[in-house]
């Protein structure tokens, strides 16, 4: 774990539907339920398993992560999202305010195990920022019209001024993002909390912002919540959210072209 980061939660959000994947927690990667994957790497951050925790929401996604000595927690089956999913596991096991969370997606088997604990970290090292998230630069103007590649703009301290699934800032004189004119950032959505924050911030309401553009970290900066922005030079490899994104996981993991 990062220097700092001694006192160090992660939870797993493991929601068993998926209007896209059903059942994707338990999709087999050769021979190994996928949340398994995610949870062995969450391990290794954390220094061992008792500072993971898998929030399900479905017994059969308990059953297998418990048959491979997982610490499971059933919990709630209509939380909105993964950051209410893991304020209610810390509610429950009573973790203090002042220890540190790292939410990491249950769909994420090849997150470096390094930005665990370098987001882990980064919220550490500071006591102005109540969350700590991960961003990097685009390599190429196409992916910075992506929708599904959110974008973020910081501060001259690094924190998150906004965050948005359209190009920001606009380029007015260019009519057209282009990284010849301006750094853009890709947010990578693996976030800390300290546990407070995680409880305050699970009780508010949705933003209107966060309603539309339909990014939850967008709540946080609603309510005031200062969010800093920890810069890495890669992303790392996708995630699984449709079944074409688990057959290419499925080839990359057993040495295949994704």
């Amino acid at each position: 774990m990062a220097e700092g980061a001694a006192s160090v939660k992660v939870v797993i959000p493991a929601r068993y539907g998926s209007s896209r994947l059903p059942g994707k927690p338990l999709a087999d990667i050769a021979g190994t339920p996928m949340v398994i994957h995610v949870w062995r790497r969450a391990v290794q951050a954390a220094g061992g398993p008792s500072s993971v925790v898998i929030a399900v929401d479905d017994d059969r996604v308990a059953d297998v992560a418990g048959a491979h000595g997982a610490q499971v927690l059933m919990t709630c089956g209509n939380h909105a999202s993964g950051t209410e999913r893991s304020a209610e596991v810390a509610d429950r096991l009573g973790w203090d305010d002042t220890e540190i969370v790292v939410n990491l997606q249950g769909d994420e088997p090849l997150i470096p195990v390094d930005l665990i604990g370098r987001v882990a970290g980064a919220l550490a090292s500071t006591t102005d920022a109540e969350i700590a998230t991960l961003a990097c630069p685009f390599e190429n103007n196409a992916d910075i019209s992506d929708p599904n590649l959110v974008k973020v703009v910081c501060d001259a301290r690094g924190r998150a001024c906004y965050f948005s699934r359209a190009p920001i800032p606009h380029d007015r004189t260019h009519g057209r993002p282009d990284l010849r004119h301006f750094p853009y950032l890709r947010h990578i959505g693996l976030y800390a909390y300290r546990v407070g924050t995680l409880r305050r911030l699970s009780g508010l309401p949705p933003a209107p912002m966060e309603t539309i553009e339909h990014l939850e970290q967008l709540k946080a900066l609603w309510h005031g919540m200062p969010i800093l922005v920890e810069r890495i030079a890669h992303a790392p490899p996708h995630g699984v959210d449709t079944p074409d994104d688990l057959a290419a996981m499925r080839r990359h993991v057993l040495g295949g072209p994704v």
